[in-house]
């Protein structure tokens, strides 16, 4: 993911996910704080047949320039063309105590055609300077085989912290 913060410095931000069964593993690289990587591992517990649901709850240790314990989880639940999806965690902040904080990022997404999906984002985040506390907007992704390219733009019509960010994700 790109992002392009207002008054601040753009970034990257990785994420890389491994699932062998229900064992999840993921790390990061610029999701808790810049300059800052994490690994995380988490046991997916998922069904559903109308409704499907996962629940991956997860443990993750942060290092860099913020270095934590971070429990999480990452859930979601579809119907249709409907989802919802949530990922969260407290990071718990090793050197300074009164850094840490709870993190979410989540996503109500419609996809009425295959390639297309679309919908309602918000997060918790102080991976950048920002007024808000909780941020919220929009987005849309396009999947393209096992390609998805994403547009997500926080506090549309707040110039002094609209946010925007543009994500590629492939699978393997």
């Amino acid at each position: 993911m790109y992002y392009w913060p207002p008054d601040d410095s753009n970034f990257l931000l990785v994420i890389a996910t491994a699932d062998c069964g229900s064992l999840h593993l993921e790390a990061r690289y610029n999701y808790e704080a810049l300059d800052t990587g994490s690994l995380f591992a988490g046991w997916k517990f998922s069904g559903g047949d109308k409704v499907t649901y996962a629940l991956t709850p997860m443990l993750g240790a942060v290092f860099g320039a913020t270095e934590g314990i971070a429990p999480g989880f990452e859930a979601s639940l579809a119907y249709g063309i409907a989802d919802y999806y949530i990922e969260a965690e407290y990071l718990y902040d090793l050197d300074v105590k009164e850094d840490s904080y709870a993190y979410a990022w989540s996503e109500l997404g419609f996809s009425p055609l295959k390639w297309l999906r679309f919908g309602l984002v918000g997060q918790r985040t102080r991976v950048y300077n920002s007024n808000r506390d909780i941020q919220s907007g929009g987005f849309v992704q396009l999947m393209l085989g096992k390609t998805t390219l994403g547009f997500y733009v926080f506090n549309p019509g707040d110039s002094a912290d609209q946010l925007a960010i543009v994500s590629l994700a492939a699978e393997f």
